[in-house]
């Protein structure tokens, strides 16, 4: 049982003696890969350790169990952990997302609803915010367009973990099934009879890449500047700050008018740019395999609604997997775990039917 973990154990060890090489540390970014890696076996491998070491003594309390009536007693506990540690082996075994160790880039824009819709992406905002505040995340704005009356016609947000996060700790592990529309049920600000109304907000994860995830050639580039503007179209700077970056090849755009500098907004907009190449990239290949994003829901049309937030009963719930709280003001100031717990496991649950049905088919 758990073979496979033997050749993990020997890239542990290798692992351990690359990241004492002082001159990885030189690399930052291989030194973040290696790190990342490091975390991820080293997960498993502390896990398997523990798994061998309570069969052990399982096995030893059992022989003196004969002859001392506590030593049966402990191995019924011990029989107990062992499970425990064999279930969350298999799950860390499981393959996982390649990208579940990165940091995230969100987009949230307005949809149906005009700006009710624009308060409401403000809102969601806020929400992953503190929930990021909550884990030890830093976050920074990159770009947004403020409606009127104070929410979002578009905001894009960056996350990043501090360190090294541990396997499926990290944002884009937690966060990658916020993909979708989200739909809100309540009495807009802007409503005078007092009706409740629906409307809709879309929002887009991507994980955040490096420069080593995706190559962009200069000359693919057309980076155009021009005058930034706030709510409403009013000019809000004198200069042409604003930078738009477009990827020739592919058509991909990528803007940002947040910063009074344009090296910075031009900074800012590569970031946009290399994650959005690399969600293509991976939605493409994905398309090809399976159908394994089909969470994330690129369109902001209601009738494909992943959560709906009903602020009247205090009510939120995921169309996904059924998961229903009445805790709504709550998770709006971030308390996102349970509703992110609830995507987490329906989605370990069918990974792991998935390799189950291939061992299976593997034997017949």
């Amino acid at each position: 049982m758990f073979e496979a973990v033997e050749t993990l154990v020997a890239e542990h060890a290798e692992l351990e003696l690359k990241m004492s090489d002082p001159s990885v540390h030189s690399d930052a970014r291989l030194a973040k890969k290696l790190g990342q890696r490091y975390a991820e076996v080293t997960a498993i491998v502390k896990t398997y350790r523990e798994w061998q070491q309570v069969g052990d003594d399982l096995e030893a309390a059992r022989e003196l169990s004969g002859e001392d009536a506590s030593f049966a007693a402990e191995a019924v506990a011990l029989e107990s952990r062992l499970r425990e540690l064999g279930e969350r082996l298999q799950r860390l075994l499981v393959p996982r997302d390649p990208a579940d160790s990165k940091d995230v880039i969100f987009e949230i824009k307005g949809g149906e609803g005009g700006e009710e819709s624009a308060l409401f992406a403000g809102d969601l905002l806020r929400m992953y915010l503190r929930f990021a505040e909550h884990k030890g995340w830093k976050t920074e704005i990159l770009d947004s367009t403020e409606s009127n009356l104070g929410g979002y016609k578009s905001v894009t947000l960056s996350v990043k973990a501090k360190g090294t996060p541990e396997p499926g700790d990290a944002p884009f592990a937690m966060l990658k099934f916020e993909g979708g529309v989200h739909r809100v049920q309540r009495v807009p600000v802007t409503e005078s009879q007092g009706r409740i109304h629906t409307s809709a907000a879309g929002v887009l994860v991507m994980p955040e890449a490096e420069d080593i995830d995706v190559e962009i050639h200069d000359a693919d580039l057309r980076i155009d500047v021009y005058r930034s503007s706030g709510p409403g179209g009013q000019s809000v700077n004198t200069t042409d700050s604003a930078v738009r970056i477009t990827h020739v090849p592919t058509g991909i755009v990528a803007s940002c008018q947040n910063e009074k500098s344009q090296l910075q907004n031009k900074e800012a907009a590569m970031r946009i740019l290399r994650s959005r190449l690399l969600d293509a990239a991976q939605a493409a290949a994905d398309a090809e395999a399976s159908s394994a994003r089909k969470s994330q829901i690129r369109t902001v049309d209601r009738s494909e609604r992943i959560r709906t937030y009903n602020f009247p009963e205090n009510r939120i719930s995921d169309h996904r997997t059924g998961f229903k709280a009445y805790n709504l003001d709550q998770v709006m100031n971030g308390a996102l775990n349970d509703v992110i717990t609830s995507l987490i496991e329906t989605d370990l649950a069918d990974r792991l039917a998935a390799v189950e049905a291939q061992s299976v088919e593997a034997q017949s």
